[in-house]
């Protein structure tokens, strides 16, 4: 496939509705501009950067908007590949930027009608997606690997990008805690949460042994973090969900010596900083949402897996997974 997949032009749609453009939008720099679609969470983010960073590399004097949540702003400008956020919260709504103001669109929200609608309204010069009506492009796979889904993407419309190619550079700053054992107690769905009684069993055994080990997950996840302390006999202090913007925990677990964590995006932070880490899943497959080579220890039951990642239940997958496993795991990283 040559690069006349991604250059040509397209025919543009008259744009649907009058869009109001809100004062968040950047405004044009002057320079042609990419925009990558995305309107997803932090886990989402970070196994699209090899495809980012494909089009930083192909694109240089472009300008790369990101289509994604605002609080994922102080993780996109560590890509070294985006320059820009352009608010957008999910698909509900037209894309908050001017009809043929975009030069290039591309895709990296799925393959679905929503996401290309909001694409297509924009009135973008050139496309880049999965092939679909109006749509050129490879054929969607299922059962592959997040970060080469993305990277195989853009690489089959002419630019060249490393699934591997999935770091971060690290925050300005120290680590809040350098070398702690950072335990991630939260998720978004219950399909994810192992129970409180055994990641306390974790971080008991690990203080125990003379380690730091921090707590974390959203604010509305500080309640879990600290039933886990205090079912572990651990003071409130160690306790640091809710209390870090998102640049100061991409620092903590860039400084970590082990990371403990759903699979979440704390344990894709860790494989951008290639961090010692103990990813529990539940409800993904590790097929498709594992790390990449490196100091990774991805522990579950696949064949015990539902799949159901909005059930408000831990997927069995993840229930399988003991205390036991995780410290074993935990001593092959050197943490015992």
């Amino acid at each position: 496939m040559t690069s006349e997949g991604s250059t040509a032009a397209i025919d543009q749609p008259a744009p649907t509705a009058s869009v109001r453009i809100p004062a968040s939008t950047p405004a044009p720099d002057g320079r042609p501009e990419i925009l990558a679609l995305r309107a997803l969470k932090l886990g989402d983010l970070l196994v699209a950067v090899p495809a980012l960073k494909g089009l930083r590399r192909a694109f240089p004097e472009h300008r790369i908007l990101y289509a994604a949540q605002e609080w994922l702003r102080p993780i996109v400008g560590l890509t070294d590949a985006i320059d820009d956020l352009l608010p957008t919260h999910g698909l509900d709504d037209p894309l908050p930027i001017e009809h043929g103001r975009i030069d290039l669109a591309v895709n990296l929200h799925g393959s679905g009608g929503e996401s290309r609608a909001r694409l297509e309204e924009i009135g973008a010069k050139r496309r880049m997606g999965h092939r679909s009506p109006g749509w050129d492009g490879p054929e969607w796979r299922d059962g592959i690997l997040e970060r080469e889904r993305w990277a195989s993407l853009v690489s089959w419309h002419g630019v060249p990008a490393d699934p591997l190619d999935c770091r971060l550079r690290v925050p300005e700053g120290s680590s809040p805690a350098p070398d702690a054992v950072v335990v991630h107690v939260g998720a978004a769905y219950g399909s994810r949460l192992w129970p409180v009684d055994r990641f306390a069993e974790v971080a008991r055994t690990l203080a125990a042994a003379g380690h730091r080990v921090l707590f974390t997950g959203s604010g509305k996840e500080r309640p879990r973090a600290l039933a886990v302390a205090d079912a572990a006999d651990l003071p409130e202090d160690t306790v640091a969900a809710g209390e870090l913007p998102l640049d100061r925990f991409a620092a903590l677990i860039a400084g970590a010596s082990l990371v403990i964590s759903a699979d979440t995006g704390a344990a894709h932070l860790a494989s951008a900083y290639t961090r010692p880490s103990v990813i529990l899943f539940g409800p993904a497959p590790a097929s498709e949402w594992g790390p990449p080579p490196g100091p990774h220890t991805v522990l579950t039951d696949e064949s015990l897996r539902l799949g159901e990642t909005f059930s408000p239940t831990p997927d069995p997958a993840l229930m399988a997974v003991t205390v036991e496993q995780v410290l074993a795991a935990a001593a092959d990283h050197g943490i015992s």
